[in-house]
């Protein structure tokens, strides 16, 4: 996986999913990247499969106007926001349920960032968490 940054797009993985929201025109993909993680224990779940969850994450943070990274990795991400319909009702709760599995320290995208910048990793998915929650200022 090719890493430049902690951030949701960060990564080959992520930045590449976001070209999928060139052509959607709901909120499957973002969906689809969320429940994919949902029936799994952390441990089970491979880096690829939690990347993309913070990325989708990422994308709802973006709906609700505090995203946590806009640059040019995100430039697909504000063009699906801005042409969307309205989310599903509940989306965010599943978003923070995919989180947790993704971002937990049993998980292998943990244990990768472990090995180094995770501190760096685990703010940011901070702040996308917060956001989703509500919680952030």
């Amino acid at each position: 996986m090719g890493t430049w940054s902690a951030e949701p797009f960060g990564n080959d993985d992520a930045a590449d999913w976001a070209w999928e929201l060139d052509d959607a025109t709901d909120w499957g993909v973002v969906l689809d990247a969320l429940t994919d993680v949902l029936d799994d224990e952390p441990a089970d779940v491979d880096s690829d499969s939690a990347t993309l969850v913070i990325a989708a994450a990422e994308v709802l943070a973006h709906h609700a106007g505090a995203p946590t990274q806009s640059d040019a990795y995100t430039e697909s991400v504000e063009a699906f926001v801005k042409r969307a319909p309205e989310p599903p009702a509940g989306i965010n709760d599943v978003a923070l349920k995919a989180l947790d599995i993704a971002a937990s320290p049993d998980g292998e995208l943990a244990q990768l960032w472990a090995e180094g910048g995770g501190d760096e990793w685990e703010t940011a998915v901070a702040r996308v968490r917060a956001v989703l929650s509500g919680s952030a200022r």
